[in-house]
């Protein structure tokens, strides 16, 4: 059990971040599904709206308990919101991109297509947040 412990305190980070970057993919989602399926609005459309709401659930998750940033006055913040934003902005328009190629031009599977891009933002985010927003 110690062992266990031990392991969890030195990848606390990735074991956290993997943790809440599943959170905020399904908060992505649940809102992307409902859009792109029973809307009817284009994959990167709803990828855009999806993108807004599960960015804002990263940070104010990711901030506090994966990265241990617990300093919320406005000299900290701002700066660091402005480097998540930009990193996921990055990142968002990699998706959207691709999303707009793979289903909205050549008609592949959305909901495959989401899954595939997924995966390729929660690495960058990670990367990103680990090295330029939340770095100590």
């Amino acid at each position: 059990m110690g062992k266990l412990r031990q392991l969890f305190r030195k990848y606390y980070d990735l074991i956290s971040y993997l943790f809440f970057g599943v959170l905020t993919t399904a908060v992505n989602y649940l809102v992307y599904l409902p859009l792109y399926n029973l809307a009817g609005i284009s994959a990167s459309v709803s990828n855009m709206i999806s993108w807004v709401v599960a960015v804002a659930f990263a940070y104010l998750t990711n901030k506090p308990f994966v990265f241990k940033s617990h300093d919320w006055s406005a000299k900290t913040v701002i700066p660091e919101l402005t480097k998540f934003v930009s990193c996921r902005i990055a990142s968002g328009l990699m998706e959207t991109v691709i999303l707009l190629v793979t289903v909205d031009t050549l008609h592949w599977n959305g909901n495959l297509w989401k899954l595939v891009t997924s995966v390729l933002v929660v690495v960058l985010n990670y990367v990103a947040s680990k090295l330029v927003v939340f770095k100590k």
